[in-house]
């Protein structure tokens, strides 16, 4: 039997067209589908940790007795059973010599359930835009495939995701967890950060809550293991579908909505967003306490997830709420799947940033009657062991994502992901040394910039941990002090990186991570040192992870600049373990915006808006190379826009200018070519900076690679640092710029670094900040 999935999903829409295609309340017609590709997953090799999750066979047909629909009463279906001792042949549909098989009910629950007519057709979703397509993902060393079973977790393929600038976390929630309406508060907030949010809803209690209201017992099997499972032949599949769209998935729109979100709410079923592949036929125990093997249970794993289609949504809506069950490509009633599996198969496919599994208790206990038990850290094969019931497949789904994604993966608890205490965290690599911890771990966290927050809370609590005075700023930024001496060293490193982080890694003894050189390297020994040093009385070390670095708007330093003044500043960016970068080439950069009169480009001496601004952003760049011949010069974006009376270009012009360069001359050469076919705006106009070599800073360094036997580079880089934002007011201040790591491998594919480099580092770095503190006066350029 067949269940049509003819219930509109529910959801606030701004306005367009659904991208889904689901299918009216009458079941009448079916609105067009767009045409969407799918995100093949492929079968991934992990035991299984759960009895009663065998796969299909290939091309099996799921059988059942239609009459429970009929007579909501009656017994469950024998036809999808037979004995496990007895040929097929001998048990057929209908017969007498069907052995009975143990049904359970659910006693009635005492809260009065919610009203379950159908919800009311609500604006289809918007047709979106899809993001832009952005750099691939690097590709990163695979372990051999190998021939998995069929009833094995999902691994995503590799085909690249289209991934948007914002970031995206999965959270798992069960119906417990959003019965207490904390969690949405939360995930309101998350929207608030600017993240993406894809919720997906548990619904055992809002499953028990349709079918208490409905009258009807809900079927369980009894498996030989002595755990009881809720049993999904065909026509039971019309029920969990209707309990998840009256019930639960209403409830979640209903508090969001009100939160003021928009919201989509669907099964993932519906239009086929998830599909899956059906479980082998199960075997379970009969009142008689003889095996069976059932072969029309309806359930199974996710395997496929329609990434474009989820990618549109996400991008129209604040919050996207899926549930089971799945679609099955080979027809039949959909399939019931676990929700913490479809939450780390999704994390995998859409390529997210995190992933939260939302637990009853405070993350994974050691000891389950020990509430405060928590088991803070796990890696890879680590959790099962102290997993039981359900949390077993969280603990597997998690293992599911850290395989195959770069998320940051959590188990949170109890109902929340606000209190540090309550999570477990999964580490997908270990570091191969203790004092390699904290850089591994900094490294498994996505930062890309406007999302630190999840690394800046991980850090400040590290820091605390320690006894280190840690908390995150207005802007973002992590801050973290030892001492109260008048005597301030300012160690201002950054939290975030550029975009397409892939699962860190130890290979062939180097750390393969976005953000392990630029410049989380540098940040982990900032930290290290602050931990371990010997602060004065009279002195005060500070470190400062800033966001958004790596942006053009510096909004770490423009705060760190304005409110932690300092007597000398160590920037952490990487230049290698024997050199010393005294300054950096200053950003100007403009935003150029060309147009002319719409015409057809066949038309005589035609000039199209792209023309024009190609020749505007030309004679830009002579003009700004005529007052700084080595400034470097690069167009980085283009757009363009055809509108009904005119065409209009713009482009993104950016010169990195040496230190010397007079930026007001560079700002008067650009906005000359400003006119009324031609906007020119300055975006940034950040002047370079250098210091010399004979600052108490440098001659502390100068000091400490001597004492290493490092002779050592002093340069002037080319690029630009938070050091040039914070010269622009601390005119009289020493700084230098100092961290390990080859900086050719900043933004690359290949981004990776030495345990060596790092601890050398780390050394030469402790030595100079002792130095600096064991100075009897104090430095040259006091800002006190």
């Amino acid at each position: 039997m067949t269940t049509r999935l003819d219930r509109p999903v529910t959801g606030g829409a701004r306005s367009g067209a659904s991208p889904l295609g689901t299918r009216n309340t009458t079941g009448e017609g079916t609105a067009e589908k767009h045409t969407v590709r799918k995100q093949t997953i492929e079968k991934q090799t992990i035991e299984k940790q759960t009895a009663g999750e065998a796969s299909a066979q290939p091309g099996a047909t799921a059988t059942g007795n239609a009459t429970a629909l009929a007579n909501p009463s009656a017994t469950a279906p024998v036809s999808g059973i037979a004995s496990a001792t007895a040929p097929a042949s001998a048990t057929a549909p209908g017969t007498a010599s069907a052995p009975a098989i143990a049904i359970t009910t659910t006693p009635p629950i005492t809260t009065t359930p919610p009203t379950t007519s159908a919800p009311p057709t609500t604006s289809a979703p918007p047709t979106t835009t899809t993001p832009p397509t952005t750099t691939t993902p690097p590709t990163t060393t695979t372990p051999p495939t190998t021939s998995a079973p069929q009833d094995s977790p999902v691994s995503v393929s590799s085909r690249p995701v289209v991934r948007s600038v914002r970031p995206l976390y999965v959270v798992k929630a069960g119906s417990a967890t959003l019965d207490r309406g904390g969690i949405h508060k939360e995930l309101a907030d998350l929207v608030a950060r600017g993240a993406r949010v894809l919720l997906v809803a548990g619904g055992a209690t809002g499953i028990e809550r349709h079918y208490e209201a409905i009258g009807r017992p809900m079927p369980h099997l009894r498996l030989a293991n002595g755990d009881s499972v809720r049993y999904c032949p065909p026509e039971e599949m019309t029920h969990l579908v209707d309990a998840y769209e009256r019930v639960t998935l209403p409830a979640v729109e209903r508090e969001l909505r009100a939160l003021g979100l928009r919201v989509f709410t669907s099964v993932a079923a519906r239009g086929g967003l998830v599909t899956g592949r059906a479980n082998r036929p199960l075997k379970a125990v009969s009142g008689e306490g003889r095996t069976l093997v059932v072969r029309d249970h309806r359930a199974g794993v996710p395997t496929d997830v329609d990434v474009d289609g989820l990618t549109a949504l996400l991008e129209a809506y604040d919050v996207v709420c899926l549930s089971p069950p799945v679609a099955d490509p080979a027809g039949g009633a959909p399939l019931n799947v676990d929700a913490d599996v479809l939450a780390a198969v999704l994390t995998g496919a859409l390529g997210a940033d995190h992933l939260r599994l939302v637990t009853g208790t405070a993350g994974l206990l050691t000891d389950p009657a020990v509430p405060g038990s928590t088991l803070y850290d796990a890696y890879p094969g680590e959790g099962a062991k102290y997993a039981g019931g359900r949390m077993r497949q969280k603990v597997r789904a998690a293992e599911i994502a850290m395989k195959d994604s770069g998320a940051d993966v959590a188990i949170t608890g109890p109902h929340t992901m606000s209190e540090p205490s309550g999570w477990t965290r999964f580490w997908r690599t270990k570091e191969p040394a203790a004092d390699l911890g904290l850089l591994t771990r900094i490294a498994c966290v996505p930062s890309v910039s406007r999302d630190e927050a999840e690394l800046a809370a991980y850090l400040a609590e590290w820091c605390r941990e320690r006894g280190i005075d840690a908390h995150v700023d207005e802007a973002g930024n992590l801050v973290a002090t030892r001492g109260g001496g008048p005597r301030r060293l300012l160690l201002l490193g950054h939290l975030d990186t550029v975009p397409h982080h892939w699962p860190a890694e130890w290979r062939d003894g180097e750390l393969w991570a976005r953000g392990s050189v630029d410049a989380k390297g540098c940040l982990a020994n900032f930290l290290e040192v602050l931990a371990h040093a010997d602060i004065p009385e009279d002195a005060q070390l500070c470190v400062v992870g800033a966001v958004e670095e790596e942006i053009s708007s510096s909004k770490g330093a423009f705060h760190v600049r304005d409110r932690y003044p300092a007597d000398a500043v160590v920037i952490g960016e990487p230049s290698g373990s024997g050199t010393l970068t005294l300054g950096y080439f200053g950003l100007f950069k403009l935003r150029v915006t060309a147009s002319v009169a719409s015409g057809h480009s066949a038309g005589m001496d035609a000039v199209s808006a792209p023309d024009h601004l190609i020749d505007v952003l030309g004679r830009i760049r002579a003009s700004v190379l005529a007052q700084a011949p080595d400034a470097l010069s690069a167009v980085i974006d283009v757009r363009v826009e055809n509108g009904r009376e005119r065409g209009t270009a713009t482009g993104i012009l950016n010169f990195r200018v040496p230190p010397k360069a007079d930026v007001e001359a560079l700002r008067a050469a650009a906005l000359g070519h400003a006119g009324d076919d031609v906007r020119v705006e300055v975006l940034r106009a950040t002047p370079g900076h250098a210091g010399g070599r004979s600052s108490a800073l440098v001659k502390v360094f100068t000091r400490a690679f001597a004492q290493a036997g490092i002779r050592p580079r002093f340069v002037v880089k080319k690029g630009t640092s938070d050091m040039n934002t914070l010269a622009t007011t601390w005119h009289d201040v020493p700084m230098v710029a100092y961290g390990p790591g080859d900086s050719a491998l900043d933004h690359t594919d290949e981004e990776r670094i030495d345990p060596m480099e790092y601890r050398t580092a780390r050394t030469l770095l402790a030595d100079a900040v002792h130095r600096w503190f064991a100075l009897s006066d104090l430095p040259e350029g006091s800002r006190r």
